[in-house]
């Protein structure tokens, strides 16, 4: 049972219908780069719309075998052993559905959480970004602001800055030192203080910058904002996954070790569920090592099924 339908989700899904396995994924259709216009960073397929790498993802899937089911996960919790001896979980759909899994790989995603500024949202993924890498170059040149959402937002204002001259960094509550603010004039980033009040539009909806809480009009055409980053845990609660913390409150995402295991015996995480900064490339690969490690450990428990079997039947001496 591979647990959400993004690129690391089908691509250990692939590894898996690949070595012949039973394999369902669960995708609920709400991918975290779904405002995003096309997917960047990712060698061959930059420029690609997310949805139609979905779909040859799917496709793709489907093709060795493997199931994408649509649907919301509603619970998921770790069954009584089978007759071999070994992990069954039992996985619940919102819509009464439920299938019975050997292993799962929980690909989940994360959602970002932005600033309670009114109208911020109603830009994410196109006036609003948060990736220089993502977004970056499609946005070169323009009078971009920084809305500060604590510490990490400082790194996040040099990186922009790589992309435009003309940069400027709304503390919105963040503290800054002398040594940053010297920095920040260094590189020509100009620092406002007052509070961000709202985010105001053109006449034709696009961005057109902020107002001040004093009263007072910053044109800018992108904000940048570092959202706080959590891993999407609905339905999973019956796991007791281990949880992890990001410093300076990025973030909170699922702990795990090598090719994505968990301390939960039969359950791996994969990608932005667990590694909140991973861009489609690497989720796409730590879903392959997910789904390699899966296999790998189904066919050391389908000997020790056989092994076992083979014995039951062999006349006690």
């Amino acid at each position: 049972m591979v647990i959400g339908g993004g690129a690391a989700g089908l691509n250990g899904a692939l590894m898996l219908a690949r070595s012949r396995r039973s394999v369902v994924v669960i995708d609920s259709g709400t991918p975290r780069n779904a405002p995003a216009q096309a997917v960047h960073g990712f060698i061959v397929l930059d420029g690609t719309p997310p949805p139609e790498i979905l779909r040859r993802g799917r496709e793709q899937v489907r093709q060795y075998g493997g199931r994408v089911v649509f649907g919301e996960v509603a619970s998921t919790e770790l069954a009584a052993p089978s007759t071999d001896g070994d992990l069954r979980f039992t996985i619940a759909l919102a819509d009464g559905r439920s299938v019975t899994a050997r292993r799962v790989l929980v690909a989940t995603g994360l959602r970002d959480v932005l600033p309670e500024v009114p109208g911020l949202a109603e830009h994410w993924g196109h006036g609003v970004v948060h990736c220089p890498y993502c977004h970056g170059w499609e946005v070169r040149d323009e009078p971009i602001g920084i809305l500060a959402t604590g510490p990490a937002s400082i790194h996040h204002a040099l990186l922009f800055r790589q992309l435009t001259e003309d940069l400027t960094y709304f503390t919105h509550g963040t503290h800054l030192d002398e040594d940053t603010r010297a920095r920040f004039a260094a590189r020509g980033i100009h620092t406002v203080d007052t509070p961000v009040r709202e985010v105001i539009n053109n006449e034709d909806g696009t961005l057109a910058g902020v107002r001040l809480a004093d009263g007072q009009v910053v044109a800018r055409s992108v904000l940048a904002v570092a959202t706080r980053m959590e891993a999407r845990t609905g339905g999973l609660e019956g796991l007791k996954l281990p949880m992890q913390d990001l410093p300076d409150n990025m973030g909170r995402g699922f702990a795990c070790g090598m090719a994505g295991a968990t301390e939960v015996r039969g359950v791996w995480v994969a990608s932005n569920a667990t590694d909140l900064a991973a861009q489609l490339g690497a989720a796409a690969a730590a879903g392959a090592l997910a789904g390699a490690h899966i296999n790998s450990v189904l066919a050391t428990a389908d000997t020790d099924s056989a092994l076992a079997a083979a014995q039951g039947e062999t006349p006690a001496l």
